[in-house]
């Protein structure tokens, strides 16, 4: 394990290779094989909104399957996930009844199934990668890594399947899987293993994903609790409300932007430990051999979070935009409004000393910590104590 960066080939030299000829190929016709598929349960106005998602998504993975080698490691899983469930579908009746039947869609394949094997592979790859720091084992922390990717393709094919699931049951349901507490922690889990695992290869390093596993496995704790609490997992119709394209694009939006304070704050943890390390003096403790070094650290928390800081103004502007559609104003200084505002002046704070008043070390690896508790309570806080216009997605 090694904490250098390495050189990455640019998006237009990929494109070039004959592999990324073959990937982008093969990504365009598991696009459009899916959709053919999954579309046929569409009418005419809602398919529109399909398919601009759909070219969105695939130029998207193109992008990342390309510049990111690791990510054609996920995508190739999730379809071959897709495409035996397509052919489980056909085989056994295109309908929830008879896929509620079939052992294999059932217990492998159905979304409740999917995302369970999400969430066990996510608790699995937190131990190992943390067994991995401790042992310094190379090999255990390859299997954390393949266990991450795992339950990430198994998340992913869980939402899309969900998905499609909405519409089996019923079409007037069918919905984006991103409309209550269940579905959007799920998303936050998926985002943040991925934003994690890119950096994780852009800095050639092991040592930090046990942490940020441990948020992703305290948003497995919720799903779980949720889950077995409430049969949140129950696909529901949707509220008036959320009848609406904006949500297909603001939820993940903001999420992106969740995922990345979370991923910051978690690497704040590893940063701390050894700059107290360091202070001390004591120069042969084994942990600074494992942990990638200070610079590195900081690095990745400031790239995160302006990353996120990023996607989560863009999340508010559509959100807003959103709001006026829907209740006719663009502000209501609803209490979810009020500490997404309180969020994104938080992390406008943290990058505005970072960048022009060159702040850094602990103190800001103390506030990326306590970002992510304000991040904490507007997302998750607000629908415990608080009540307003987004009152739908309340425990």
């Amino acid at each position: 394990m090694t904490a250098g960066y390495t050189e990455q080939p640019t998006l237009l030299q990929s494109l070039l290779s004959v592999r990324g000829i073959l990937w982008s190929l093969l990504i365009i016709f598991a696009s459009w094989l899916g959709w053919h598929e999954y579309g046929e349960l569409l009418d005419e106005h809602e398919r529109s909104y399909e398919i601009g998602i759909l070219i969105g998504t695939a130029i998207g993975v193109i992008a990342f399957g390309l510049a990111w080698k690791s990510m054609q490691t996920l995508m190739t899983a999730v379809l071959i996930m897709t495409w035996i469930g397509i052919a489980s579908y056909a085989a056994n009746g295109n309908s929830y009844q008879a896929q509620e039947s079939a052992f294999f869609l059932k217990f492998l394949f159905s979304s409740q199934s999917a995302i369970m094997w999400m969430n066990v592979l996510f608790i699995f790859a937190m131990v190992t990668y943390f067994f991995a720091l401790w042992r310094n084992s190379e090999f255990s922390g390859k299997v954390a890594t393949g266990l991450t990717w795992t339950a990430t393709a198994f998340g992913l094919a869980g939402l899309g399947v969900r998905w499609r699931e909405s519409y089996l049951i019923n079409p007037d349901y069918g919905h984006i899987p991103v409309s209550n507490l269940y579905e959007v922690f799920i998303l936050f889990a998926i985002i943040t293993a991925l934003l994690y695992l890119y950096y994780e290869q852009k800095i050639r390093s092991r040592a930090l994903g046990g942490f940020v596993l441990a948020v992703i496995s305290a948003a497995v704790g919720f799903i779980l609790w949720y889950t077995f609490g409430r049969d949140a997992a129950e696909i529901q119709p949707l509220v008036p409300a959320l009848k609406s394209y904006w949500m297909k694009i603001h939820v993940p939006a903001n999420f992106v932007g969740y995922g990345t304070f979370a991923l910051a704050a978690m690497i704040a943890i590893p940063y701390l430990w050894r700059d107290r390390i360091e202070k001390r003096g004591d120069l042969n403790n084994p942990w600074l051999t494992r942990l990638p070094t200070l610079e590195v650290m900081e690095d990745v928390m400031y790239k995160a979070i302006a990353f996120g800081f990023a996607f989560f103004t863009i999340a508010t502007i559509l959100g807003a935009m959103w709001a006026a559609e829907a209740w006719g104003g663009y502000w209501s200084w609803d209490p979810k409004e009020t500490w997404a505002l309180i969020v994104w002046l938080n992390y406008a704070a943290w990058l505005h000393f970072r960048m022009s008043k060159g702040w850094g070390g602990a103190p800001m690896a103390w506030w990326s910590i306590i970002g992510l508790l304000i991040t904490t309570f507007a997302f998750l806080g607000v629908n415990m104590f608080l009540s307003g216009l987004h009152s739908y997605g309340s425990l």
